[in-house]
């Protein structure tokens, strides 16, 4: 009877795309309240990071972050993996390894039978048991759609601390995953997935990002994150800007999900698509050559449990080649846009 039931019918969002649009986000996080400075906060509402960071003061600091969603999938298993991948990721995001998870879980009761509740719960245990953590608990509320994730604690050596913030100019940047997630589960919430692209989309959505943990160790690696539901450019926007610079971006070298372009052709993307692109179009040029229809549906897709953006010393790449692939751009000093996108 539980197979009966498709979660992405039950909620008005899915994954990553459920986030709050970047413009909006920065209203509410407005303040009056003035917070003494903290000197063992090395990461915290001052930067636009993946996740907090906390010095320990014996040259170890300690990862906090959390993130939840509805469902991007409709199976209750996956969906659980999903969620729990994205979450962690943001561990590895900041060059750092994860300890332990605790859930946190809406159900709406009424509605769902409680035995999908348990196959998301297991989902989440399975990954983080392939992450080497514990789910230690959690927290559940009866809610009117379905929700779940985790607060992951990590650690990190200080010397392998990534930020979003200190790239550099002249670095070459790369993308640990490809583009287009958010487009191929609209075309599922829609009953127009293709079956031969379910299991593409549900492999990488579940990968987790176990790269950036190596990635943290190498000082070639300048600056971090992970793409989620702001997309490739409000991520590239966050790190170029955040550090002072431009960036440029090859178009036609950027990694993109089997199904994707086909999908595109239809029109068949995410509502927070448009809101992404509205936030920050004002930071981003399209060179002659690029298919401007395509990049605006591709480039602001909300990824869920994307990958690794990461910007890397010239000296750097050929050592970090096998691992990332071939560069997708680089970073320039700061010009009038943020962003350029090249052919």
């Amino acid at each position: 009877m539980t197979n009966d039931f498709s979660l992405t019918q039950y909620s008005h969002g899915a994954g990553c795309g459920c986030k709050i649009a970047p413009k909006v986000l920065d209203e509410i996080l407005k303040s009056s309240i003035t917070v003494p400075d903290n000197d063992k906060l090395l990461v915290g509402n001052h930067s636009r990071d993946d996740a907090a960071v906390y010095d320990l003061g014996n040259g170890m600091a300690l990862i906090s972050t959390t993130d939840f969603f509805m469902p991007i999938v409709d199976d209750a298993f996956d969906f659980g993996r999903i969620a729990a991948a994205n979450s962690i990721s943001d561990v590895y995001a900041m060059g750092g390894k994860p300890l332990m998870a605790i859930a946190i879980l809406g159900w709406p009761v009424e509605k769902l039978p409680v035995e999908l509740a348990q196959k998301v719960i297991e989902g989440g245990r399975t990954v983080c048991a392939k992450a080497g953590i514990p789910l230690a608990g959690g927290h559940s509320i009866d809610s009117p759609e379905p929700i779940f994730g985790l607060a992951v604690t990590g650690i990190v050596p200080i010397n392998n601390l990534k930020k979003n913030n200190t790239a550099e100019e002249g670095d070459y940047l790369f993308l640990s995953k490809a583009l287009g997630v958010g487009v191929l589960s609209t075309a599922q919430k829609r009953g127009l997935l293709q079956p031969e692209h379910l299991p593409v989309l549900i492999q990488q959505l579940t990968s987790l990002n176990q790269l950036g943990e190596e990635l943290g160790k190498n000082a070639g690696v300048t600056a971090m994150t992970d793409v989620t539901g702001f997309g490739l450019l409000g991520h590239l926007i966050e790190m170029a800007g955040g550090s002072g610079l431009s960036a440029e971006i090859d178009y036609a070298k950027l990694p993109v999900i089997a199904g994707a372009k086909e999908y595109i052709s239809q029109r068949i993307f995410p509502d927070a698509t448009t809101r992404n692109w509205s936030s920050y179009s004002d930071q981003v040029k399209f060179e002659k050559g690029v298919n401007v229809m395509e990049a605006f549906t591709l480039l602001p897709d909300p990824q869920t449990n994307g990958g690794l953006l990461v910007s890397v010393k010239e000296a750097a790449v050929p050592e970090l080649l096998p691992l990332l692939g071939e560069p997708i751009g680089r970073m320039i000093k700061a010009a009038e846009k943020t962003v350029y996108i090249r052919p």
